[in-house]
C-alpha cells in the first residue's frame, strides 16, 4: 500500500471549532470539536478527496517551513 503524507493546516474559528484544511488538495476541509476528533475526520477528508480527484492531478506539497503570526496596527 502506497503512502502519502499532507500539510494540514489546523485553525481554531470564532466559534472555537477547529478546521483543518490540505493546501496540496483544493477543498479539501473539515471541522471538530477537539483535536482527536479533527485528525480523524481530516484523514476521512483525504481520502474521499483522493478517491474522488484522484492521484494524477496531486499537487506536489512542498516543504512546511512554519508559520509565522504578524500583528500590525491600522
Amino acid at each position: 500500500m502506497k503512502k502519502l503524507k499532507f500539510t494540514v493546516i489546523i485553525e481554531k474559528d470564532e466559534d472555537g471549532l477547529y478546521v483543518a484544511s490540505v493546501p496540496s488538495l483544493p477543498g479539501c476541509h473539515t471541522q471538530a470539536d477537539n483535536l482527536n476528533d479533527l485528525e480523524i475526520r481530516i484523514k476521512e477528508a483525504i481520502r474521499l478527496c483522493i478517491e474522488v480527484q484522484g492521484t494524477k492531478n496531486l499537487k506536489t506539497p512542498g516543504t512546511f517551513i512554519g508559520v509565522h503570526e504578524v500583528e500590525i496596527a491600522l
